[in-house]
C-alpha cells in the first residue's frame, strides 16, 4: 500500500490532520535536543507554548525555566502546560517562580474533589510551540536523564525531532484547546493558528492527537494502519511494550505476509513491572520470527516506529494501554524517504548496542514469574 493510501485511511478522524511543506530535522539524542530546543527559545520573538509531562527542578529544568523568564521579559508571551501529577516532586515554589517572572503556569489535572474519577488521567505530551512555526517534540520530558547521549543508566536513551511548517499550525491549535478546556486564567498570549501556513519544506507530516475521550484509540489506529500498510520492514522503538491483542495480531500478520519486523526494548527498564508484563505479549511474536532486541547500556526511552525505511512514527505514545486509553498523546507521522534514511541508520547503530533476544529465554521463566504475569494482567491499563 502506498503512503498516500495509508494517509487517506488515517485522516478518517479529525483526531489525525495532514500537512505539506514541512521541514523536520532528527534529534538523535537527548544532547542533540536540549542544546537545539534552548538556542530556539532564546530566539523566540513573539510567543511559546510549552507542554510537558514531567519538569524536575535539576540542571536542564533550571536551565529551561531559565529560558522560559528570559523570554518573557523580552516580553515573549510564554505559556506552560504541566501535568500536576507527573511532576508531584516538582516544588511548588519552581512554578511560582516562573508565575512571577511573566510565565504563565497550568497545572494539567489538578486534583479537586469533583473531578476524582478523573485522576488518572494525564497529560504526557512533549512539545514546545516557538513563534507559532518551529515545534520541537518527541519522548523527552525535562529532566537530566533525559539530557545526555544514552549511554549511560544516568542520562537514558531518548529521541526528538525539530519541526517547521504548517504542521505547527495544528500543535499550536491542540495547546491552546487544551489551555482552554483546562480553565487556563484568560488569553495565554498565543497567536491563533494561521489560515494560510507557510511552507518549509518537502515533507509530508500527519498530528495524531490521541485523548482519553476516544472509545477506539487513535494512537492504536494509527500504528495498526501503518504496520496493515507496511510491504517489506516494520523497525519498532519502544521503552514499554504492552499492546493488547489487535497490534499483536497485526504485526503477526505483517510477519504472514512476509514483512521483516525488528523490536528493540529495554535490557533494563525503569518500570520493572511493565518490563515483566510484556513478556506476554513478546513471546508469541519471538515464536512467529520477529527480531526482538534488548537495547543495552542505558534505560531505552525513546519510541519511533518506521515503516518501509520512509514512514516515520514519532512521539510522545508508548505501545501500551495508558497511551491508547488514558493519557493525552501527540504523535507526528512522517512520509519522506529523506527523513526515513535518518532513522534507519540510527536504528542500525542502535542495532550494534543491543542483544538479540531468544524464544528460549522468554520459555524459561519460573513459576513465581508466571504467576506475577498472571496476577499483574489487569494492572495492565494503568501503568
Amino acid at each position: 500500500m502506498s503512503s498516500l493510501r495509508l494517509l487517506s485511511r488515517s485522516q478518517r478522524t479529525p483526531e489525525v490532520v495532514h500537512f505539506h511543506g514541512n521541514k523536520v530535522a532528527l534529534l538523535r539524542h537527548g544532547g542533540d535536543f536540549f542544546p537545539a530546543l534552548f538556542q530556539a527559545l532564546h530566539l523566540a520573538t513573539t510567543s511559546i507554548s510549552a507542554e510537558f509531562y514531567i519538569i524536575k527542578p535539576d540542571d536542564t529544568g533550571n536551565t529551561f525555566a531559565q529560558a522560559l523568564m528570559d523570554a518573557a521579559a523580552r516580553g515573549v508571551a510564554v505559556s506552560l502546560i504541566y501535568d500536576f501529577l507527573g511532576c508531584y516532586d516538582t516544588p511548588s515554589a519552581f512554578f511560582q517562580r516562573l508565575q512571577a517572572a511573566g510565565v504563565q503556569c497550568l497545572p494539567f489535572n489538578k486534583p479537586v474533589f469533583s473531578k476524582l474519577h478523573w485522576l488518572d488521567i494525564r497529560d504526557h505530551r512533549k512539545v514546545v510551540v516557538i513563534d507559532g512555526i518551529t515545534a520541537f517534540l518527541g519522548g523527552l520530558n525535562v529532566g537530566d536523564e533525559y539530557s545526555g547521549f544514552g549511554e549511560s543508566f544516568l542520562r537514558w536513551r531518548d529521541v526528538g525531532l525539530r519541526l517547521d511548517g504548517p504542521a505547527v499550525v495544528e500543535l499550536q491549535r491542540l495547546f491552546l484547546t487544551t489551555w482552554k478546556q483546562e480553565g487556563g486564567p484568560g488569553n495565554p498570549g498565543q497567536p491563533e493558528p494561521q489560515a494560510v501556513p507557510i511552507p518549509a519544506g518537502d515533507a509530508d507530516v500527519m498530528i495524531v492527537n490521541g485523548t482519553p475521550h476516544h472509545t477506539r484509540s487513535v494512537i492504536r489506529s494509527s500504528f495498526r494502519v501503518a504496520m496493515t500498510g507496511a510491504i517489506h520492514s516494520i523497525r519498532i522503538v519502544t521503552p514499554y511494550f504492552i499492546p493488547g491483542p489487535r497490534v499483536v495480531r497485526s504485526l503477526l500478520r505483517a510477519v504472514m505476509r512476509g514483512v521483516k519486523v525488528q523490536l528493540i526494548v529495554p535490557s533494563i527498564s525503569d518500570v520493572p513491572t511493565i518490563q515483566l508484563m510484556s513478556r506476554a505479549y513478546l513471546a508469541p511474536l519471538l515464536d512467529a520470527g520477529v527480531e526482538i532486541y534488548e537495547r543495552q547500556g542505558t534505560i531505552l526511552h525513546a519510541k519511533v516506529m518506521l515503516i518501509d525505511d520512509y514512514w516515520v512514527t514519532l512521539g510522545s505514545a508508548n505501545f501500551d494501554f495508558r497511551s491508547f486509553h488514558r493519557n493525552y498523546e501527540i504523535n507526528v507521522i512522517i512520509d519522506s524517504r529523506e527523513f526515513g534514511a535518518e532513522v534507519l541508520r540510527m536504528f542500525a547503530e542502535e542495532l550494534e548496542k543491543s542483544r538479540r533476544v531468544a524464544l528460549t529465554e522468554y520459555d524459561r521463566g519460573n513459576r513465581f514469574e508466571r504467576f506475577l504475569e498472571w496476577m499483574l494482567g489487569p494492572l495492565s491499563r494503568f501503568l
